[in-house]
């Protein structure tokens, strides 16, 4: 049965960030990701966790400006030694946390061999950084349609060639099926072809980026679809919710009753 992990920058936003993750435990979640954890110390959101039972499987290494319209640094050749100590806080953190993923955002860079050998060093450093406590590096590829124009790589090929030269066992591949929807289609198939590449999957109908069934993916057959394949991984629910998030989630009744703590 398909794991759902909230996703708790973008559902239950109606609550103080810390009384989302009681809100995600009484909907019946039993693991939640989030884009950055570090507004609140570590401990804090560690003993939130503990108190709702929930696993935290995915947040971001640090991004550069965020409000200001930065969607991470990885790629930039002037921002190493930032990356490099954000790589560190986001292990700081995901040590406290017990989580087994960091997402490094390569940021809104040129195309060009400058960035990308930066971004390449920069992922294997992070890589190299995390792996004695064994916790995965993935790259996402982020549509430049909607979302976020100038992203540094908006479909799977690249990144499966960064993640080809980086050498390091533990990047993998972030699998957005919204993104990838409005960049690649064909869903199922990309996603039976590259299961062994990807550390992690989530999810958002489109248009529109809400959840399930707001828009045109099939998400009861691609969901049981992704099951079938034997994917064992948490598909991480990183959608806009169309009104109050408690009244749009119906549609993970069928997989949230079959999780256990």
């Amino acid at each position: 049965m398909v794991k759902l992990a909230a996703n708790l920058s973008m559902m239950f936003t109606e609550a103080p960030f810390l009384e989302r993750f009681a809100l995600a435990a009484d909907a019946g979640f039993t693991a939640v990701e989030m884009m950055f954890p570090y507004e609140v110390p570590a401990a804090e959101v560690a003993d939130h966790l503990r108190r709702h039972g929930l696993a935290m499987v995915l947040f971001n290494i640090p991004a550069g400006d965020w409000a200001g319209g930065e969607r991470g640094i990885g790629a930039l050749p002037d921002r190493v030694d930032e990356f490099r100590a954000g790589a560190q806080k986001a292990l700081d953190y995901a040590r406290i946390l017990a989580c087994p993923r960091l997402h490094l955002m390569a940021g809104k860079a040129p195309a060009g061999e400058e960035s990308r050998r930066t971004l390449i060093d920069n992922i294997r450093y992070a890589a190299n950084l995390v792996v004695g406590d064994k916790i995965d590096i993935l790259l996402e590829p982020i549509n430049t349609r909607v979302d976020v124009p100038g992203y540094f790589y908006d479909t799977t090929a690249p990144v499966l060639d960064i993640i080809r030269e980086a050498g390091a066992p533990n990047v993998k591949l972030q699998y957005d099926i919204y993104h990838m929807q409005i960049m690649e289609g064909d869903l199922a198939r990309t996603i039976e072809r590259l299961l062994p590449s990807i550390g992690h999957i989530q999810l958002a109908d489109n248009p529109g980026r809400g959840e399930p069934g707001t828009g045109e993916i099939n998400y009861s057959w691609l969901l049981e679809h992704i099951d079938r394949l034997g994917y064992d991984g948490y598909v991480g629910c990183e959608y806009k919710p169309a009104a109050q998030t408690q009244d749009g989630l119906g549609w993970t009744k069928p997989y949230l009753k079959g999780q256990s703590q």
